[in-house]
């Protein structure tokens, strides 16, 4: 029987990658909203967008806790590295799915619009692709057995 361990800690990272990109860089630093590619000025609607985007991010933790209580009794031993590692694959995923649709194919949004955004939505890419590899060397590692 195949266990869900690692696909409920995918799924709690694509809520908290979620999270982390709309309060970083939606609330804190404001580089961007979610339609502010189409709607620049449109606030009422940027605002709406956001709050349905983090919503769904509400949604997928929520999936991933009740998919990761479901998984705790065939959960590995080392499961703290190991969710940890899967986590942070979601949330590097998060950014390779959201930053390919939205900041290249649709230009809902970019990730700091203006001079150099290209740079900034590649960053996010890149940063996105090391957080798969990372956590998925981490989710998949083998413990060393003692001695």
């Amino acid at each position: 029987m195949r266990t869900l361990f690692p696909s409920a800690c995918l799924l709690l990272g694509l809520g908290i990658g979620g999270f982390i990109d709309g309060i970083v860089l939606h609330q804190l630093l404001e580089w961007h909203h979610m339609l502010s590619g189409w709607y620049p000025r449109d606030m009422q609607a940027n605002m709406l967008a956001d709050g349905l985007f983090h919503l769904l991010c509400l949604i997928l933790v929520m999936a991933g806790v009740a998919l990761l209580v479901r998984a705790a009794p065939q959960a590995p031993p080392d499961r703290g590295r190991r969710a940890f590692g899967w986590i942070l694959a979601g949330w590097g995923w998060f950014n390779l799915v959201e930053g390919v649709i939205d900041h290249l194919v649709l230009g809902v949004h970019h990730v700091r619009s203006g001079a150099g955004q290209l740079a900034y939505d590649l960053a996010f890419l890149a940063f996105g692709a090391a957080l798969v590899a990372i956590g998925t060397l981490l989710g998949r590692g083998r413990v060393r057995e003692p001695g």
